[in-house]
């Protein structure tokens, strides 16, 4: 009985990994078909959250290696005063506070896709990311400040070829048409600023209260003693 639930665990896990490979692999066809590759992706359930949560792994850490190991000549950056938690932030919480904005808005007007959708869109979109960054990491040694202008058309090219795929992913994931994408597109940005506003208000307001409170206990210690 024993040796058979080790058997059957074995198969789990190894058709766990194939279905993580074959959704990884796919991220490869959305890039170059985003349209069927982004409509697929949800509704024909070709993408999976292990995928996507490695694609967002990946992408960080692309990131931090760019800042590190980028030649000086396009990326001067003091290693030393780097601090790794920020940059992880700089991209996760842009990346969250828009599948929650993004959610937020189009649930509202006949948007058909979930928080999970949208996440799993937005991850899978990234893809071209750490595909170019990471050639052009190693590129940059080798080439010259003259050179740069190939650095930097490509550098551009890994952004908006990611903002093109959020794009249709939203398109595809909400069944919107051009123009309304184009408008929810816009109400998600604002509505992203209006919810940092809101928090750092609200952190404002805690940082404030947890002040008063300690200097009233201060104040109080003192007059005891």
């Amino acid at each position: 009985m024993s040796y058979l639930t080790k058997k059957l665990s074995k198969l789990s896990q190894k058709e766990t990994y194939i279905h993580f490979g074959k959704t990884l692999k796919y991220s490869l066809y959305v890039i170059f078909h985003p349209a069927d590759g982004m409509w697929d992706l949800i509704h024909a359930k070709r993408g999976s959250y292990s995928a996507a949560n490695f694609i967002v792994l990946l992408t960080l850490l692309t990131h931090i290696w760019k800042l590190h190991f980028t030649s000086f000549l396009f990326n001067n950056v003091n290693w030393e005063k780097v601090n790794i938690f920020m940059e992880i932030a700089t991209i996760l919480l842009p990346l969250s506070i828009f599948c929650i904005c993004n959610w937020a808005c189009t649930t509202l007007f006949d948007g058909k896709g979930h928080l999970g959708d949208v996440y799993k869109g937005t991850a899978y979109a990234l893809t071209p990311y750490p595909l170019i960054q990471i050639p052009l990491i190693i590129v940059s040694l080798f080439i010259t400040r003259d050179e740069g202008t190939f650095y930097s058309v490509f550098d551009s090219i890994s952004l908006l070829w990611c903002a093109m795929l959020i794009f249709m992913a939203m398109m595809m994931i909400h069944q919107y048409g051009f123009a309304k994408t184009l408008l929810f597109t816009v109400i998600t940005i604002f509505g992203m600023l209006v919810f940092i506003f809101i928090m750092l208000l609200f952190f404002s307001m805690i940082s404030q209260g947890v002040a008063y409170f300690v200097s009233l206990g201060r104040e109080i210690m003192f007059r005891l003693n």
